[in-house]
């Protein structure tokens, strides 16, 4: 019995993932775009709500990175964290920050209600260096 991988179940019409060859240049930029924003995050003199953008946008473009690398393109943002723990085998740990930090970027960017502290902050730059990681970087 053939058993479909969890990526496989969740692609497809109507769903939130669509096969699609990876692309080592796409993915390349996106882990140096990951990468240089991770590193500017980490800068302590920056305000907390840049240092938050920052992190949340190099969280996105590694996990990016890591479900194009598996044959995978994702129809939202929210679903490249939510599949880390297929593309990375990172845990529920990380990503739940990570879909934490996805719901405080909508309210920001939607509602203008960016309510962030050093603590989020921090959380979400350490989950993010997971990511980094666990994609060998």
């Amino acid at each position: 019995m053939n058993q479909t991988s969890p990526l496989e179940n969740l692609s497809g019409p109507g769903k939130p993932l669509s096969k699609e060859l990876p692309d080592d240049n796409e993915i390349n930029g996106l882990i140096s775009s990951g990468r240089a924003r991770l590193h500017d995050a980490n800068n302590t003199t920056l305000a907390l709500e840049s240092r938050f953008d920052l992190a949340y946008n190099a969280a996105h473009a590694l996990c990016l990175a890591a479900l194009r690398q598996h044959g995978y393109r994702s129809g939202n943002r929210y679903i490249v964290f939510q599949a880390i723990q297929y593309t990375l085998g990172l845990g529920p740990a990380v990503w739940r920050i990570l879909a934490k930090c996805h719901e405080i970027r909508n309210l920001g960017e939607y509602e203008g209600d960016l309510n962030i502290n050093a603590r989020i902050v921090d959380d979400l730059i350490t989950a993010t260096e997971s990511v980094s990681k666990a994609l060998g970087l």
